[in-house]
């Protein structure tokens, strides 16, 4: 990445290009209407360009954000604390929690502020311990994703329609991360997988469909398999037809193609939670 590309994301994180824009049309009409200068025809022009300038900075400025969160450096305590938590996993499991931490951040970032629910313990355990340092946190997460999420606990699809359809957002993005249909997976992402392969004690396990039964794990269970298909069962509350909304706003026909770099597989298994 580019030194460029870098002041591109701070300046981005914390001044919205449309807002400055907004600012100087703003100050254009109050100075017209003052008499500081007279309207010409060629204002009309220059909307155009500044409509279409915010447009392009606008999705430039997150296909960067999508690099930067997949590329840039974490600090090396997240992976120390994730195996303080849980002494069992090795170096190579604490390389794929921390791939599982950049989908998370992807799902944030495609969302556009939205809440996303974490879903795996082991990466809920890098998380808490990123937003620990808190200025270091602050700093990266303006960089990637221009805003802060708040941390939040893992948890599973229960009674709670905010829980819910921040699982739901997780799931969909994590899904299309790695080109799986969200609604008839054929195997897990590597989010939802992690819990699984990691062999978490207190983790939640997630299998792709569900039981040929029609049998469901009871809400909040950590001790079940939860499924994939869940997410898009209307008998959990939110909104399970467009996954919380991310269909709503061009999920649908978007980021279709796989960028993703995960181990998630048809036998993993990692089950839901992101907290409110």
């Amino acid at each position: 990445m580019t030194g460029f590309e870098l002041l591109l994301l701070k300046l981005s994180g914390r001044a919205s290009p449309l807002a400055l824009a907004i600012a100087l049309w703003a100050l254009a009409l109050v100075g017209a209407v003052v008499g500081w200068w007279e309207p010409q025809w060629r204002w009309g022009v220059y909307l155009v360009f500044t409509l279409l300038a915010v447009w392009g900075f606008t999705h430039w400025t997150r296909a960067v954000r999508e690099r930067y969160i997949r590329e840039s450096a974490f600090p090396q305590i997240l992976k120390r604390r994730l195996r303080d938590a849980y002494p069992s996993v090795t170096p190579k499991d604490c390389d794929m929690a921390e791939r599982g931490l950049r989908q998370f951040f992807l799902a944030c970032l495609r969302s556009r502020g939205s809440y996303v629910a974490m879903p795996s313990r082991a990466v809920d355990a890098m998380w808490s311990a990123f937003t620990h340092n808190t200025t270091v946190y602050q700093n990266w997460c303006r960089d990637a994703l221009g805003f802060v999420p708040a941390y939040a606990p893992a948890v599973v699809l229960g009674k709670k329609e905010h829980h819910n359809d921040g699982l739901r957002r997780a799931w969909y993005w994590a899904c299309k991360d790695e080109a799986i249909a969200p609604r008839m997976p054929s195997r897990l992402p590597l989010l939802f997988a992690l819990d699984a392969k990691l062999a978490i004690p207190d983790g939640f396990h997630y299998l792709p469909g569900t039981l040929a039964s029609g049998q469901k794990p009871k809400p909040g269970s950590t001790d079940a398999h939860h499924y994939g298909t869940s997410f898009c069962d209307t008998s959990y509350s939110g909104r399970a037809t467009d996954f919380g909304g991310c269909e709503s706003h061009g999920g649908k026909n978007t980021d279709n193609d796989s960028h993703g770099d995960s181990d998630g597989d048809g036998d993993g298994g990692g089950d839901g939670g992101g907290g409110d």
